[in-house]
């Protein structure tokens, strides 16, 4: 017996075509149609590379080391990586955390408060930070490249600035002694010992994050508002996509990264030097583009920033642990990014011919 297909009546589509959003894809086609698998198979080489050529890169101390080292870059790679899905950049973001801690610190020890008092007043300056850049970005129609490279200028001079204004020196006074430092740093900056291995407490704080931005690009109504904005804005307005709430919401969602970064800065050193920061956003960008984030916005993955980080932890203490000069970490961290960049326009390039 065999079926025959309706011919097209006016109006309608082919019946069969109908019928092509109800086709199961592959598991092999969902898989080359993942943004990071790029990045896990980048990743992989890594890991074996350093596991021939560093002797101790396997113990399970080293390997701790790399989860803490990538946890730190994590923190802030993940939203960059929705930020630029969203189409859009934030130059500011490795002084962002920088700025969080001071705030913190400073209000801390001027206003002789309980550490969480500044640890709080910080959330709402960094997050009005966020705002302000998204709200520029969206009043003013400029791009984000110009947009978050003044707010990167503004907020270099304002961190030494008021530091040496309210210190009398580039680094912040220490809050160790005051009320509420030890909870803080229990949230921030402690270690936790699993088997007689001490593993900081931040990477529970990348994991988190990873599964928080995973859950709300691929299961929310947000979601799709990101990708639609970094597709295309302007189609993504025609259909109701609230574009200007989106931006502002994702450069919020950076200084919320930034805050994390910023507290666990301060409780690890407890003092602050007010020039730290500069040139880290070039590394968080590194990483989301690492994990499959396009330049152009609309196609990546949380995932893929997350294992992006990754790549970027085992290289910088892989070199360390295979007692080579680290001066090439930089050759090998613009290696990765022009390899990445490469295999990830191959893979996407194969996605599409397969669908």
């Amino acid at each position: 017996m065999t079926t025959t297909v309706p011919e097209k009546q006016p109006g309608r589509e082919p019946a069969e075509r109908l019928d092509e959003r109800l086709i199961k894809t592959s598991p092999l086609k969902k898989l080359m149609g993942r943004p990071e698998l790029g990045s896990v198979v980048g990743a992989l080489a890594v890991f074996v590379f350093f596991s021939i050529f560093a002797d101790s890169f396997l113990r399970a101390s080293s390997l701790a080391t790399v989860l803490y080292a990538s946890s730190t870059l994590g923190i802030m790679a993940v939203p960059v990586a929705l930020l630029m899905i969203g189409g859009e950049f934030d130059l500011s973001a490795g002084v962002l955390v920088t700025s969080s801690a001071l705030v913190s610190s400073m209000f801390s020890y001027q206003m002789t408060a309980n550490v969480w008092v500044g640890v709080g007043v910080s959330l709402l300056v960094t997050l009005a930070i966020g705002a302000f850049n998204g709200f520029m970005l969206t009043r003013t129609k400029l791009p984000s490249f110009i947009i978050t490279l003044g707010t990167f200028l503004m907020l270099t001079g304002m961190n030494l600035g008021f530091t040496k204004l309210i210190s009398g020196t580039v680094s912040t006074k220490s809050i160790s002694d005051m009320e509420g430092f030890g909870s803080a740093k229990d949230v921030f900056a402690s270690t936790i010992t699993i088997g007689g291995v001490d593993f900081k407490i931040t990477i529970l704080w990348w994991l988190a994050l990873v599964l928080v931005a995973t859950w709300l690009l691929l299961r929310t109504r947000v979601g799709n508002w990101i990708f639609a904005v970094g597709g295309d804005v302007d189609s993504a307005r025609a259909v109701g996509v609230p574009v200007n709430k989106t931006k502002i919401g994702l450069y919020m969602g950076v200084a919320f990264g930034a805050w994390i970064s910023g507290q666990h800065l301060l409780f690890s050193f407890d003092v602050v030097q007010s020039g730290e920061g500069v040139g880290n956003e070039l590394i968080y960008i590194v990483a989301a583009v690492i994990g499959g984030c396009l330049i152009t916005g609309g196609y990546g993955s949380a995932v893929g920033a997350a294992i992006g980080a990754l790549i970027f932890g085992m290289t910088s203490k892989g070199i360390v642990f295979a007692e080579w000069n680290s001066d090439w970490f930089k050759f090998f961290l613009g290696a990765m990014l022009l390899l990445a960049t490469l295999l990830n326009a191959w893979v996407r390039k194969r996605a599409e011919a397969i669908k």
